[in-house]
């Protein structure tokens, strides 16, 4: 299986549509919802929440349960404050870039359906002087066309409106995905792909898996901190993204050095359990898949700190996608790491024996 490519046509339709879908923290389920038609033929069942983190469900019965997780939410903005003559003010939902916004179209998301709306910024020739104010927070406005707050509203618009951006999925130079959301809609495909991988070679586990879809991780981790406590997992595995390094502006000393192309990048962390941490390594030598080395201080900052916290303690660890432009509309991330992703975390689970508990006193 080692040199067989894995994303098939079908597969890469299906991650076009899904992250072409606006999914903004606190408003998931239409996303939720094309992973899980997308997954149904791979599962025997589905457990979902309050929230709507969604999770497949391989061999339900079992006692010794396995998890593998992404997270469902993109960034996005809020409706805070209109002006008088029509100007809309924002507030984040996540980690929305304030420096990216000038010039950018967005959705407003309503009742009567989506509002068009750009988001403006004083032209070059008005900005002359020797300290240019910069964008941020206060002074980026969405402009929907109108001329008064009362003319806005009738648009449906109010305060609370949910605020996404309309890029979609391409590919650069046939084999470099880009897209908002790819943070992390790529780990929601991945974590798919490997239950249809399994399903494909008719594997048959000795545990229960719960393929996990977690919600709100942009604003906390919330979504897995919940479903944590509904699966009682032995085991999870996390998949998420991380920085690309190579690119200008960012420091390798205190970033690290990680780059797309060159492989899944595993993580060193108090929350990374590190034992399940060396059979994954273990893993990606044995079956040749390439990977990088990454460190955090104190907290991964990924839904892996929800597990590893959750229940008494459960051996998590982390396999990131290494992705450009985290946090804009360009998100860019190779097609073999997400392929090599996949087939870590699938060999990964073929070498779990139920029971298995990773303590370091055995």
């Amino acid at each position: 299986m080692a040199e067989k490519k894995i994303i098939t046509k079908k597969s890469e339709d299906f991650f076009e549509k899904y992250l072409n879908n606006a999914a903004p923290t606190g408003y998931e389920w239409e996303g939720q919802k094309i992973w899980m038609d997308y997954l149904k033929p791979y599962v025997d069942t589905f457990i979902t929440d309050t929230y709507g983190t969604a999770v497949g469900v391989i061999n339900p019965d079992a006692k010794y349960k396995v998890v593998i997780e992404g997270h469902s939410d993109e960034i996005s903005w809020y409706v805070n404050y209109i002006t008088d003559n029509g100007l809309i003010h924002v507030i984040r939902n996540g980690g929305s870039d304030h420096l990216i916004a000038p010039s950018k179209w967005v959705n407003i998301h309503t009742k009567n359906g989506i509002v068009k709306g750009i988001f403006g910024w004083p032209a070059i020739h008005t900005r002359k002087g020797d300290k240019e104010e910069t964008p941020k927070i206060e002074n980026i406005t969405v402009d929907v066309g109108a001329t008064t707050k009362e003319e806005v509203e009738k648009l449906g618009v109010h305060v609370g409106c949910v605020i996404t951006y309309p890029d979609e999925f391409q590919i650069l130079n046939k084999n470099k995905y880009v897209c908002r959301a790819i943070d992390n809609r790529a780990g929601g495909f991945m974590i798919a792909e490997v239950a249809r991988l399994l399903h494909e070679n008719k594997v048959e586990l000795p545990f229960g898996l719960y393929i996990t879809n977690s919600v709100q991780e942009e604003i906390g981790l919330r979504g897995a901190e919940m479903i944590t406590q509904t699966i009682q997992p032995n085991i999870a595995i996390v998949t998420d993204v991380c920085h690309d390094t190579t690119t200008p502006m960012i420091k390798k000393e205190v970033q690290g050095h990680t780059e797309i192309g060159a492989g899944p990048v595993i993580s060193y962390a108090p929350a990374v359990q590190n034992k399940l941490r060396e059979r994954i390594i273990e893993t990606a030598e044995k079956k040749n898949i390439p990977f990088q080395r990454m460190a955090a201080s104190r907290s991964t900052g990924t839904d892996t700190d929800a597990f590893a916290y959750s229940n008494g303690g459960v051996a998590s660890a982390l396999i990131s996608l290494p992705l450009r432009y985290m946090h804009t509309t360009v998100e860019t991330v190779h097609k073999d790491d997400v392929e090599n992703v996949i087939r870590l975390i699938y060999e990964t689970l073929l070498t779990i024996k139920d029971g298995e508990t990773f303590s370091y006193f055995e």
